[in-house]
């Protein structure tokens, strides 16, 4: 991640500290979890009833729309891929106004999706960050792919592979599949890089990987 992050979410931070506060108050019908411990139990609820087939699809009415409209108050940051596979909203059973989700390929930051997360710890008082890898991820198919034998990588997309590598580089020699060692080595990563940043100190950071097969969502060490 670029050495200048700080940088820019100082200045991001002022000219969001200058914009008009929102009214959260009037964002949510119900209390929202209120602590990380809560939203990411809330979460992994959620994500239950999507595996087992028995989704409450909640928050998605006329109502809650129109209650939105006046300021939002979500409960939890989802930093998660871009695979059409793993729609966080989806996963986790939840609905309008619930979650903040920072999408990308593989989950790479660059600086506007770290001062989205920051948006959502430091403006929106969100008490959790939670860091959503899956397996049989392209981006991180396309990486392994290019370390083992050369393929070329076109265009912006050497963007993503050089945020992979290091977890690929650390993962081949270990026993069993490369790929899913890897995307969970580099989940751990952009969870322990977000950690380490004192911009992110007021909410917890945790990551987990998603399950295609099973629609599961398990925790990672």
């Amino acid at each position: 991640m670029p050495s200048n992050r700080r940088v820019f979410l100082a200045a991001a931070g002022a000219a969001l500290t200058a914009a008009p506060a929102a009214a959260p108050a009037a964002a949510a019908p119900h209390p929202h979890p209120a602590s990380a411990h809560a939203a990411l139990a809330e979460l992994l609820a959620g994500n239950r009833r999507y595996a087992a087939g028995t989704p409450r699809h909640p928050h998605q009415g006329r109502d809650r729309r129109q209650l939105l409209a006046a300021g939002q108050q979500p409960f939890a940051v989802v930093v998660g891929c871009i695979d059409s596979r793993v729609p966080p909203e989806l996963v986790f059973d939840q609905g309008l106004g619930d979650l903040l989700c920072i999408r990308t390929a593989a989950q790479v930051l660059d600086e506007a999706g770290l001062a989205s997360v920051q948006y959502g710890v430091a403006e929106l008082g969100i008490p959790l960050v939670l860091v959503l890898g899956h397996e049989r991820c392209g981006a991180i198919a396309a990486a392994l792919a290019h370390l083992r034998d050369g393929t070329p990588v076109p265009g912006h997309l050497r963007v993503l592979v050089d945020e992979i590598l290091p977890a690929a580089r650390r993962t081949r020699p270990v026993p069993g599949d490369w790929a899913d060692h890897t995307v969970r080595a580099h989940t751990s990563w952009v969870r322990d890089a977000i950690r380490a940043d004192p911009a992110f100190d007021a909410a917890e950071v945790t990551a987990a990987r998603f399950d295609l097969d099973s629609g599961r969502v398990h925790l990672l060490p």
